[in-house]
């Protein structure tokens, strides 16, 4: 019964919505940058293939998309880390465990380095929605072209010259005018949409959105968690100088029941 109750109060001091938001976060991370980096490879290779066959067009945009990657390799290692922290921040923030280790005792150290937190999680979820909105581009550039082939090959277009339907790729500014040939067109068109480096690509873009969606939605929540611990701390803060001051008022009144016990026993 010992080893049970024991088990229950440890279970007790575990940051629930902390845990759920890490979970979350590492989720969201992994996802888009593990997508987004096989992506951003697949798309090199389309664009190489199909639309800007001469090296010196396209140098720029593959010096852009390494840059890229190595950035996922750094935001995959801070969010790791960040996460870990957020989480012990959590444990050592929960009122259960305040209740485990009862001479805890707030600080105003400890209060600072929790504001910064809520002010660097704001700051962080602000830019993952900047990244949210950034990733959707290349979702709707690879749907247009999925939408055009499907339109070719429908039944119902009715199509007498397929040759005059074309993407054209430099209109959105990602290789230059000159580069040749630059666009894609009738069968040619269709014979991308049927790659596998087209239809990986696709599907990873729109997994990778997902998931900067989802890190979004975990710094929301651990914004929430994070700005109710540090309220919890503030009170406590006021909580421990009220006991303070009420534990020196008791003394000081035992103290003068005490004296005047004294001068009376004394007097008498």
């Amino acid at each position: 019964m010992g080893c049970f109750e024991c088990c229950i109060k440890c279970l007790g001091g575990v940051p629930y919505a902390s845990l759920v938001a890490t979970i979350l976060c590492f989720s969201g991370v992994a996802l888009f940058c593990g997508c987004g980096h096989v992506a951003l490879t697949g798309t090199v290779t389309i664009l190489e293939t199909h639309f800007s066959r001469v090296t010196s067009d396209h140098a720029m945009l593959t010096d852009v998309i390494q840059l890229m990657q190595y950035v996922i390799y750094g935001i995959a290692s801070f969010f790791f880390l960040y996460g870990i922290i957020l989480l012990a921040e959590g444990f050592y923030t929960t009122s259960a465990v305040k209740e485990l280790h009862s001479e805890f005792k707030t600080t105003i150290c400890g209060r600072c380095i929790s504001g910064m937190f809520v002010f660097l999680t704001y700051i962080l979820g602000v830019a993952w929605l900047g990244v949210f909105g950034f990733s959707a581009v290349p979702v709707f550039l690879f749907y247009n072209m999925w939408s055009t082939c499907a339109a070719m090959r429908s039944p119902m277009a009715n199509l007498t010259n397929i040759d005059s339907i074309c993407v054209d790729v430099r209109q959105y500014g990602i290789i230059p005018w000159n580069a040749t040939p630059g666009r894609a067109c009738g069968s040619t068109l269709g014979d991308i949409c049927d790659t596998n480096e087209f239809y990986l690509s696709y599907h990873l873009y729109i997994v990778a959105c997902a998931g900067a969606g989802a890190t979004v939605i975990a710094l929301i929540h651990f914004l929430m968690i994070l700005s109710a611990n540090w309220a919890y701390l503030k009170d406590a803060s006021h909580m421990h100088a009220y006991q303070d001051i009420k534990m020196k008022e008791e003394q000081e009144l035992q103290d003068i029941t005490s004296r005047s016990k004294e001068c009376l026993n004394s007097y008498t």
